[in-house]
């Protein structure tokens, strides 16, 4: 048929490539639907995401084959003019080819990982290219996924001079001129796809998120859409003016002085808590740990009853929430008590913002020890724990065991020399442990017999937030790895005089619905709910407190519980003080948005446009639509001053 409308072979040759891509595209998104659409989402809910993906592709098809139309123009430059433009612009394609699959399974690894769209923030590991490959390489079968890779490369350029062929026996003997006519209309339509729709305003990456739901966004924007769109993102912005225009916001929320200057440094006095001692500090920092995933929930799978028994015997805060998704913004978190506001470039990675103060400092009589079971340059976690005066790392380069995968010695293994290094201790000290094995590739020491593996079938491990068998497990060793350390430490004398604080890094995305309300699913709580314990059994009373907290709280706490005066210059604050106010958190995420969630509700922002929502957590409650409108108002302003603050303070926290 399109031989018939006597167009020049370039173009048609064109057309079918055309094709041939946007079905690539197409089966990638269908791919990406069937394996990871969240519960309760049906294809026909997802038509419009279709719709509007097949508008991004066609912009990226566009992108691709333009500059063979712009190219032939001038006959001498066209795949059919001769045997060397043919093996050029097939070579071309082919390239093409290769980083369109490329991009497809960088796309589907992040997707299987943290249910996004590859985005800037993947730069963040190019960065640590050893670690990140290695993990890679033990986590994913990455010499099929080559081999699949160069295999679907060689048979695109199979097709690329197939249909090279085909047009020429199309079109043979038909006297159809090199007319320049077509190319312009052509090269004038793909302008138009590229640009993306008819009106004065061209086709957005933000456009998909007047969607309203993170999957359906994710389901229409394509990866190179994605990544390129989001790579602006990546420099950090700090809006100095518009800080210090919400300070009376973030005043009032602090309870600092109505009359207080711009500025956030305040000295805290310590109140009595009861513990009269210096108390050791053991801060452990506990990888992709997620509450819905936990006993503590109520998950029926019951991965931690170990870390659940701890929580009966202190202060446990069943609703603590990190800032953002990652391990490496958690720790700066919980350092600095800034969430890290940067959206595609983790602030570890920024010199601007490494120069950070720190309340551990205020912990002047005490040794401070880090361990790490890997390598602290990972993210540039050495950088920041700079910061820390005196700071005694212990890591994989030290650490006399065996080495268990890409992130170093096992968990117990770094608990257990922890416990060695605490028991010598003849002062007090202030520690952090950092766990890495729950995360791919999620591997158990054979060694570790004791640990007996579990077998679940995969509809309960999906009905309860599980990915896979070997997520369960790896949790469940998590909580094994915590049991071994706490009865070690319990036979030795500094354990009556220590406080443990447990604390998540970061959660992980999935269905949370058989424990917790719709809005920790479809908003994307769970990526961003941990637990935050207090363990100390012969210092602190049980608590369960029901509050909705902050990691950036977790040492404004400790220094408060162990009586000491602290300066603090960020946004934490002690949450035993009696005198606090205000329970909410503060959250962002890579997709543009900002939020605050409280005991009640879950304001979101999109950080693109005006769109805004606030989600009912509690679901018991009924509110009038006025008071819907005043708590929509206040939770959006106090959420854009904390976002500004939060900026603001990644460079001015020296």
């Amino acid at each position: 048929m399109l031989a018939k409308l006597k167009l020049p072979k370039t173009i048609l040759w064109v057309i079918h490539m055309g094709i041939v891509l946007g079905g690539l595209f197409f089966i990638f998104r269908l791919i990406t639907f069937f394996a990871f659409r969240p519960p309760g989402i049906s294809f026909t809910d997802c038509i419009p995401a279709f719709i509007l993906g097949i508008q991004y592709d066609l912009r990226w098809v566009s992108i691709f084959l333009l500059p063979i139309i712009l190219f032939s123009y001038q006959r001498s430059f066209s795949p059919f003019y001769s045997a060397g433009n043919k093996r050029f612009w097939t070579w071309y394609l082919a390239v093409a080819s290769f980083l369109l699959f490329l991009f497809f399974i960088a796309d589907l690894v992040s997707f299987s990982y943290n249910r996004t769209r590859l985005d800037a923030g993947a730069m963040n590991f190019v960065e640590d290219p050893g670690i990140s490959l290695n993990m890679i390489w033990q986590t994913y079968p990455l010499i099929w996924i080559l081999i699949g890779l160069a295999a679907a490369v060689i048979c695109f350029k199979w097709a690329l001079n197939k249909s090279h062929w085909q047009v020429i026996n199309l079109t043979d003997g038909k006297a159809i001129a090199h007319r320049k006519p077509p190319f312009v209309i052509t090269a004038i339509i793909m302008a138009l796809l590229i640009y993306g729709k008819v009106d004065n305003k061209p086709l957005k990456w933000k456009d998909a998120f007047a969607l309203k739901d993170s999957f359906k966004t994710y389901l229409a924007l394509n990866p190179l859409q994605n990544f390129f769109s989001t790579m602006r993102l990546r420099k950090p912005v700090v809006n100095e003016k518009g800080a210090r225009e919400s300070f009376r916001i973030m005043a009032n929320f602090l309870q600092f002085p109505s009359n207080a200057p711009f500025g956030f440094q305040r000295t805290v006095a310590p109140y009595a808590t009861g513990i009269e001692s210096k108390p050791n500090i053991v801060l452990v920092i506990c990888e992709s740990y997620s509450m819905y995933k936990s006993s503590m929930s109520g998950n029926k799978l019951d991965a931690t009853p170990y870390f659940d028994s701890l929580s009966q015997k202190g202060i446990f805060f069943e609703r603590c929430f990190t800032p953002h998704f990652s391990t490496a913004r958690g720790l700066f978190a919980i350092i600095t008590g800034i969430p890290d506001v940067q959206l595609f470039k983790f602030s570890t990675r920024n010199p601007d913002a490494l120069d950070q103060r720190t309340i551990i400092n205020d912990f002047t009589d005490y040794s401070k020890h880090y361990f790490l079971g890997g390598n602290p340059e990972f993210n540039n976690f050495e950088g920041l724990l700079k910061n820390i005066d005196s700071l005694q790392l212990h890591t994989e380069a030290t650490i006399h065991a065996p080495r268990l995968n890409v992130w170093g010695v096992s968990d117990k293994d770094l608990f257990l020399t922890a416990n060695k290094v605490f028991k010598e201790q003849q002062r007090p000290f202030f520690a952090i442990v950092q766990t890495s094995d729950n995360h791919r590739p999620y591997t158990i020491p054979e060694t570790d017999s004791d640990f007996v593996k579990k077998s679940i079938t995969n509809e309960e491990l999906a009905a309860n937030g599980f990915e896979s068998l070997n997520e369960y497990n790896a949790f469940r060793y998590a909580d094994y790895c915590i049991q071994q350390f706490i009865e070690a430490a319990r036979k030795e004398a500094y354990f009556h005089n220590t406080i443990f604080v447990f604390i998540g890094d970061h959660g992980v995305a999935g269905n949370a619905t058989s424990v917790y309300p719709m809005p920790w699913t479809s908003q994307r709580l769970s990526d961003e709910h941990v637990p935050f314990l207090i363990y100390a059994p012969y210092l602190v009373n049980p608590q369960l407190r029901k509050e909705t907290v902050s990691q950036i709280d977790v040492l404004p706490t400790i220094a408060g519980l162990v009586q000491r005066p602290y300066t603090n210059s960020t946004l934490g604050r002690d949450l035993l003080n009696p005198a606090k106010k205000g329970n909410i958190a503060f959250i962002t995420n890579t997709a543009g948005k900002i939020g605050i969630v409280n005991d009640q509700f879950y304001y979101v922002k999109n950080l693109e446009f005006s769109e805004e929502d606030l989600v009912p957590l509690d679901t018991t409650a009924r509110y009038t639509a006025p008071e819907l409108s005043v708590i929509r108002k206040k939770m959006g302003e106090l959420a854009r001053a904390y976002y500004l603050t939060a900026q603001y303070l990644l460079v001015n926290n020296k």
